[in-house]
């Protein structure tokens, strides 16, 4: 039985997405066990430690962008590798034990959700503090506790919480989506094979002068491979030492994308390759 991480607990965003991705296996003749676990940066962590097969986390929202604790622990975790992505959409619904918005003290939910709902917690609740827990679940936890809180979480979640739905469909944007890897421990190079769609990078530059960012962008426009992602995030070494994130278009030339990551090798001081994998439809 594989044992595949999650963010937890039962209710969350990641929990339906772990539960999509198990019947997918399943229908694939491969039986999945779901494990919850308090972060995402600790799902990541027992996988490296041999404690899970597999780890679901999500790696960037259609609103907010990456979310930057999965970039960030694929860098230091350096036995990990993306096997899959898929994408799913993200309805949030605001959880309280009161229909009276102006009594509500406090919103609880993951920094994600509330940021991904920011133009309808401004309009409704402006009074309101807004809370972050770990989990959009977590934060029905405490509406159960006093009707003055609320929550933003899933409908599916407040209904097994068994906490009344106050107003579906609170997200900025109508077809909010988030993407979510699927992570195994290491196998191979991680580098694309016939089949893959995307491959997942980060490197880090030799040195921080004039021009040194776009010699390693030539690379990929020498080659023609289109970037569907590029950003930075601190080193946490030294204030503006960065790291770069990139995904790679494969388009169908696994062979041309091996040769630019020989030539990144090269030209970065430090290249990891996060995984090469294909985003998959799982048939819902």
């Amino acid at each position: 039985m594989v044992k595949l991480g999650y963010l937890g607990p039962v209710g969350t965003y990641s929990e339906e997405a772990a539960q999509s991705y198990a019947q997918w296996q399943h229908r694939q003749g491969k039986p999945v066990t779901l494990i919850p676990l308090t972060t995402i940066a600790g799902c990541l962590e027992a996988l490296a430690t041999g404690e899970l097969d597999l780890a679901l986390v999500p790696s960037e929202n259609s609103v907010e962008g990456s979310v930057n604790i999965t970039l960030d622990s694929l860098w230091r975790l350096n036995t990990l590798h993306i096997q899959h992505a898929f994408i799913r959409p993200i309805v949030h619904a605001f959880v309280a034990q009161t229909q009276e918005l102006g009594h509500i003290e406090a919103v609880y939910s993951h920094p994600q959700a509330l940021g991904q709902c920011q133009r309808w917690l401004q309009a409704h609740l402006p009074h309101a503090c807004q809370c972050p827990v770990t989990s959009t679940a977590e934060g029905l936890h405490y509406v159960a506790q006093s009707s003055r809180v609320g929550a933003i979480a899933s409908v599916r979640a407040a209904q097994l919480h068994q906490l009344p739905i106050v107003a579906t469909e609170i997200q900025d944007i109508a077809d909010n989506c988030t993407r979510f890897w699927v992570v195994s421990r290491q196998q191979g190079e991680g580098w694309p094979k016939e089949g893959d769609t995307h491959t997942s990078i980060a490197f880090s530059l030799k040195a921080n002068v004039p021009g040194a960012l776009l010699k390693v962008l030539q690379l990929f426009s020498d080659r023609q491979i289109n970037l569907s992602r590029i950003e930075s995030r601190p080193s946490k070494r030294a204030l503006g030492d960065y790291l770069f994130f990139v995904d790679l278009e494969v388009n169908g030339r696994p062979e041309v994308v091996v040769d630019c990551l020989l030539a990144l090798k090269e030209a970065t001081d430090v290249l990891k390759v996060f995984g090469s994998y294909q985003f998959l439809d799982l048939g819902e």
